[in-house]
């Protein structure tokens, strides 16, 4: 019961609504520099996607690549993705750089795999705990749009970190 209330309330949030759809708009033009032209599609918007731990709000977008060119080369034009780094996004990629005191690393990149017939799944590590010189750091953020409000999101970020933390207690 509390799970669908959860989900309901994630899928009529009008900021988690409007930062997904600036994400679409975003990816829907980076792919868009490399696909097919006029192929890039979003045939799901706004989907609820349930984890043990969380929801998500997913949005798909699909597009045709040219004969010549690779995963690879979809990557390298979406990447980093615009969870990441808001949008317009490189005057956000510059702001972050000149805000944030250490690099990201691992958390906030991508993983996964591209394969030589061409296949690729990556997924972006937005919630992430990194191993370093015997020491455990654990990552997470929040997208800020128009109308987020400071604490709310002050407070999400902390709830994601708690949510991997507990798993660790176990």
């Amino acid at each position: 019961q509390e799970d669908s209330k959860q989900a309901e309330k994630l899928a009529n949030s009008a900021k988690d609504r409007a930062e997904n759809l600036m994400i679409v708009d975003l990816m829907r033009n980076d792919i868009g520099r490399v696909a097919v032209a006029g192929s890039v599609k979003v045939p799901e918007l706004f989907v609820v996607e349930p984890f043990p731990a969380v929801h998500h709000l997913v949005s798909t977008i699909t597009a045709r690549l040219p004969e010549q060119l690779h995963a690879s080369d979809l990557l390298r034009a979406a990447f980093p993705g615009g969870s990441i780094t808001g949008a317009p996004k490189v005057r956000a990629m510059e702001i972050i750089d000149e805000l944030e005191p250490q690099r990201r690393n691992a958390w906030c990149g991508s993983i996964g795999y591209l394969s030589f017939c061409g296949n690729m799944d990556t997924s972006i590590t937005i919630r992430t705990l990194t191993a370093i010189n015997g020491q455990i750091y654990c990552s997470a953020g929040g997208g800020i749009v128009a109308d987020s409000q400071e604490e709310a999101e002050y407070q999400e970020t902390f709830d994601k970190v708690n949510k991997i933390l507990r798993q660790l207690e176990k």
